[in-house]
């Protein structure tokens, strides 16, 4: 069956994304992105077409379906790619729904939410900012993947609305911490990875293994309350400056989508330690040539590129699982700030303003949109947006 798709469409052939939308009256189910619609998966398999236990596509959440394993999911997007461009085909016009009567949902249920700090341009300028101009990355920052366990409950799908937190936080030239809604709410502009594979307890993850627990990707914004994240995060790191809300995109493209787009991480040096190589090479596992875009209120602000990440996915997870930490299928982890060498490639508004020292933090009534892409024409692989619109403090 032939599906439209509009040039300039991120859901191309080459991509087919999962995501999970209900539409006027019906339950929240498995789709696939293409052009401007969405191919309702569970009402496919109704016609019997797919070979595994198809029930999971009726669900509301994609974890159970993530958990058959990627012969089985690259399966289904084979099958789909094939009966498009080929046939003969069971997909009917009444299985493809308008992306614009759809409801889109967070795509999986997250037992764990780890955000790394893997981009070395943005530790740089944050050191800069707040430690030493001259010394700007902690002496481990280089040896390992830096990351912290964040809060799962409060990421929500794209679109949903996000409050001002208020927090405890200490101002200028002040001696006394005071609470109040924060000053100083940012953006960051990041990609997130989900594990489609359990690992067992007590085992680690080689690197040389890691992208076998990967499923997908997907945009992510973790928001930040720099002032109270400032007041609070010594000694211990993030906690209430983070926690109150990270956003997610509603499609996961599949790691394999990404292949074309390969490219050599950075030369590390120091070598990292062997857990975290290749023996062979002096360089990071592969990285992606995936373009990013932060625009606030329709304005763009940033153009970054998820190549400018020292630290890989593998290394991440590696390093995550080498204490013997175990991970499970809908685990979501995500890149940290990811900023490029230039001031128009940085991530946040932290670097963007130097601390608000050149500019404003995000106002009551903003909307900051995150959106990515790799290739162009027939072969572009998009993510779509991850957006919110800020709301006042309660």
């Amino acid at each position: 069956m032939h599906i439209d798709i509009p040039a300039g469409s991120d859901f191309t052939l080459a991509n087919l994304p999962f995501g999970i939308f209900s539409t006027a009256g019906t339950s929240p189910r498995a789709g696939i992105a293409i052009g401007e619609s969405i191919l309702d998966l569970a009402a496919l398999a109704s016609t019997g077409c797919f070979d595994f236990d198809a029930s999971v596509l009726s669900r509301p959440v994609l974890n159970d379906f993530i958990a058959l394993g990627k012969p089985v999911t690259n399966g289904a997007r084979a099958q789909v790619r094939s009966w498009v461009q080929e046939g003969p085909s069971p997909i009917r016009p009444e299985h493809l729904v308008p992306m614009q009567e759809a409801r889109l949902h967070l795509p999986i249920r997250i037992g764990d939410y780890t955000d790394f700090y893997s981009s070395i341009e943005h530790a740089t300028n944050v050191g800069r900012m707040f430690r030493d101009p001259d010394n700007a990355l902690l002496p481990n920052w280089r040896h390992l993947p830096v990351g912290y366990h964040g809060r799962a409950s409060s990421i929500v799908v794209s679109g949903e609305p996000i409050r001002r937190p208020c927090g405890q936080l200490l101002p200028q030239d002040v001696q006394t911490p005071v609470f109040q809604p924060t000053e100083r709410l940012d953006f960051e502009l990041e990609m997130a990875f989900v594990i489609g594979r359990d690992s067992k307890l007590g085992t680690p993850v080689p690197v040389a293994e890691a992208e076998d627990y990967i499923f997908g990707l997907a945009l992510f914004n973790d928001w930040s309350a720099r002032d109270i994240q400032k007041w609070e995060y010594v000694p211990l790191g993030p906690f209430l400056g983070k926690s109150f809300a990270s956003s997610m995109a509603p499609w996961i493209v599949p790691l394999e989508a990404l292949q074309p787009f390969r490219l050599p991480g950075p030369v590390q040096q120091p070598r990292p330690l062997e857990y975290l190589r290749d023996p062979d090479s002096y360089r990071s596992p592969a990285n992606y040539d995936v373009a990013l875009t932060a625009a606030i209120n329709d304005r763009i602000v940033s153009r970054s590129n998820t190549r400018h990440l020292y630290w890989s996915m593998p290394q991440q997870i590696a390093h995550h699982t080498s204490n013997g930490c175990n991970l499970r299928v809908g685990d979501l982890m995500a890149s940290g700030t990811i900023s490029g060498p230039d001031a128009g490639s940085y991530g946040s508004l932290l670097e963007l303003t130097q601390n608000g020292t050149t500019g404003k933090f995000l106002q009551d009534g903003d909307t900051v949109t995150l959106s990515a892409h790799a290739g162009e024409g027939a072969a572009r692989v998009g993510f779509g947006q991850v957006s919110g619109r800020i709301e006042p403090a309660q």
